[in-house]
């Protein structure tokens, strides 16, 4: 018997087991154990969970044994799945292109040629909404939101919807989700890495002279916010943010009211800066309302600090007032 059926024997017979478990009950070298799980994962004949040192593999569930069948795929489809969808499993798999989308189909019993085509429609209708350089102009959305006194950003940019129509999360929305909620840094890369072209088109286009970055109101062992800091590293002077939020922080997320929110960004931030700059770019993980990104650039222009400042967040609600609960 091959290793790789006596591993499938031996999860059927025990449930979940380490490398290290299944190497001292078979009796055989850690290479060979690894090559027979990597040709069991490929096969999708187990599934692997945790990571290293806690990695722990078990037999897949008929559910989980999702096989692409013979599709219509053209390189364009493709290009466009790859490029777009990105699913997170229940079991903590990142799949992307038409490998996830195949799953998600199969999970909600949906056919999936004719779910890939409204996919792809659906696609070609929000590519209106961006801009020369694939990133979208929220301006009219902020404009149009009431509650405002005032609008203090220049501009407003998302690096995508945090949402589409029927098909739910974007890929960004997806990696930010679940980067964010599970403090993961695996998947904050996988955001920097998705995120970066766009940024770096707009850093080009734009003559930035200065960089800011929201702070979390929420405490955190891994910090998001922190994280795109350290790792975009964006060569550019950095105003200084600071959260000033109450004995008990409330984030905006948790307030349904426009009134509400403003109010809140108004007295959770304050900027100390004495340097002045010209064209400051405002740095968000997710946008709703805006307020967030609209009051702290009024306490930067109230002092004088950057004459214009364009927001940027990496993902923002479709339509009119929406709040971004999940993030």
């Amino acid at each position: 018997m091959k290793i790789k059926d006596k591993i499938l024997e031996l999860l059927h017979q025990k449930g979940d087991l380490s490398v290290k478990e299944i190497t001292e009950e078979l009796e055989v070298s850690k290479q060979a154990v690894h090559i027979a799980i990597n040709q069991l994962l490929e096969k999708e004949t187990i599934q692997k969970f945790g990571r290293t040192p806690k990695t722990i593999y078990r037999l897949a569930s008929e559910k989980a044994k999702v096989e692409a069948p013979l599709l219509n795929i053209t390189k364009d489809i493709e290009f466009l799945l790859n490029k777009h969808f990105l699913l997170i499993t229940e079991s903590g798999q990142v799949l992307e292109g038409i490998k996830g989308f195949v799953h998600w189909s199969v999970q909600r019993g949906l056919p999936i040629q004719k779910t890939i085509d409204e996919y792809i429609k659906t696609l070609k209708k929000y590519e209106f909404y961006y801009n020369d350089i694939g990133i979208i102009n929220g301006n009219e959305k902020l404009a149009n939101t009431k509650g405002y006194d005032r609008i203090h950003l220049d501009e407003v940019f998302y690096l995508d919807f945090y949402a589409i129509e029927r098909f739910g999360k974007t890929k960004l929305g997806v990696l930010l989700h679940f980067a964010k909620q599970g403090q993961n840094k695996f998947l904050m890369k996988l955001l920097i890495n998705e995120l970066k072209p766009k940024l770096e088109a707009l850093l080009h286009r734009e003559n930035f002279d200065a960089v800011g970055y929201v702070p979390p109101t929420i405490r955190r062992e891994v910090q998001l916010m922190k994280y795109l800091e350290t790792h975009l590293k964006i060569n550019l002077p950095k105003v200084n943010i600071q959260k000033i939020s109450g004995l008990i922080p409330i984030p905006q997320k948790s307030l349904n009211k426009i009134e509400e929110r403003i109010k809140n960004a108004e007295n959770t931030f304050a900027v100390t800066e004495t340097i002045k700059y010209d064209h400051l770019l405002l740095i968000d993980d997710a946008v709703g309302s805006g307020s967030t990104l609209n009051q702290i650039a009024g306490k930067i222009k109230q002092k004088g600090i950057a004459s214009k400042i364009t927001g940027l967040a990496i993902v923002g609600s479709f339509k009119g007032f929406d709040v971004v609960t999940d993030v």
